[in-house]
């Protein structure tokens, strides 16, 4: 096991590619303590926000967003990127790296290409089907391909030889009993014990349509006596439900500890991001996913499998309405058996372990090469 005495991990811009690498970070450091952690990150990127206060040594290198047309920025992009790969290679020089590991997001080229210049091993991690702009061209420099989910290698022909691993998830998460904690974190929020609790939450970004959607609902809700705990996203006006609802009706701007809301819950409103539904699924928390429409449908394809095996249901952002929260959302919300049996068939979806499947992948690369 002591193959790795010096890890870079690559990754930024977005939660979608951090929570995963930090994840896998923990799991590194737990099988070994004494290995040393190097994360490459952009000046501008949420890793700055997430990486340092977890402990890890963050190196900034400048990275570009890729070009998906052919324009002036196509034609500056060999220079760019060979500024950039220059970056990284001081810093894998420095920390004398025995491997890349890639979680995606424009910060991850870089690293890929100073890793294959100097022939280090270079594992990539992809959650999304079609995969990523910076994945797709790491993966013209290694055959060492991870996956999150069992569809992306049935969609995606560029993944067809990738191993499903699953997703990295932090350990406040899958250690999670959501039955042993419900009680507290209950209390913590100020919610009844007795009443069935509907968790809404858009994402790290939050989601107007569904916010607006639900706020519509609040009285009928509250009138079946479902509560609600609503995390409005830190980016989005803020909303209010009435403020004579004969149950609790709370909202929040922002919630760090995700799992609070998971074991408060009975059922759970959001968005279909990678990191959503992995978590979701491991939890066996029954969930209603409306992807986000201004994609290439890669939320919808996320969340589809979890809810063809029976662990939820898919509505389309132009369908949610006040209206079908009432008639669809309410009913559920007060059904317990038949939460249980999503809640079931979910959890029989989700997988707990990627991190440590992923560790294992890593060791497998490394020794191979």
């Amino acid at each position: 096991m002591g193959v790795l005495r010096s890890v870079v991990l690559a990754g930024g811009g977005t939660g979608g590619h951090i929570y995963p690498l930090l994840a896998f970070a923990d799991c590194l450091r737990r099988h070994d303590p004494h290995v040393r952690i190097t994360c490459v990150g952009t000046p501008k990127g949420l890793e700055n926000e997430l990486i340092p206060p977890h402990g890890y040594d963050l190196r900034q290198i400048p990275a570009y967003q890729l070009p998906r047309s052919l324009n002036m920025n196509l034609l500056r992009t060999p220079d760019r990127m060979w500024r950039s790969a220059r970056a990284a290679g001081k810093v894998l020089e420095d920390v004398r790296a025995d491997a890349v590991i890639g979680f995606g997001g424009y910060v991850s080229v870089p690293a890929y290409l100073a890793a294959w210049r100097r022939e280090l091993p270079i594992v990539i991690h992809e959650v999304n089907v079609p995969p990523g702009v910076a994945n797709r061209m790491g993966m013209k420099f290694t055959k060492h391909v991870a996956v999150g989910f069992p569809h992306q290698p049935v969609q995606s022909e560029s993944l067809r030889g990738a191993r499903v691993v699953g997703v990295p998830l932090r350990r406040s998460i899958t250690a999670l009993d959501r039955s042993a904690a419900r009680d507290a974190a209950r209390a913590h929020f100020g919610l009844r014990p007795d009443l069935p609790v509907l968790f809404v939450s858009g994402g790290s970004q939050g989601a107007r349509s569904i916010n607006l959607a639900v706020i519509g609902a609040a009285k009928e809700l509250a009138r079946a006596g479902v509560q609600v705990l609503h995390v409005i996203g830190a980016r989005n006006e803020a909303v209010s439900p009435p403020s004579d609802l004969p149950v609790p009706y709370v909202t929040l701007p922002y919630l760090s500890e995700m799992e609070l809301g998971y074991a408060a819950a009975d059922l759970m409103l959001c968005r279909g991001g990678a990191m959503t539904c992995a978590e979701v699924a491991a939890l066996g928390l029954p969930a209603v996913y409306v992807p986000y429409p201004h994609s290439n449908q890669e939320q919808k394809r996320n969340a589809l499998p979890v809810v063809e095996a029976g662990g939820g249901l898919l509505v389309d952002d132009a369908e949610l309405s006040p209206d079908w929260i009432e008639r669809t959302v309410v009913p559920l919300a007060r059904d317990p058996q038949r939460l249980a049996a999503m809640g079931a068939a979910a959890a029989a979806y989700g997988r707990r372990d990627g991190d440590e499947a992923l560790l294992d992948f890593v060791y497998e690369a490394v020794a191979a090469q």
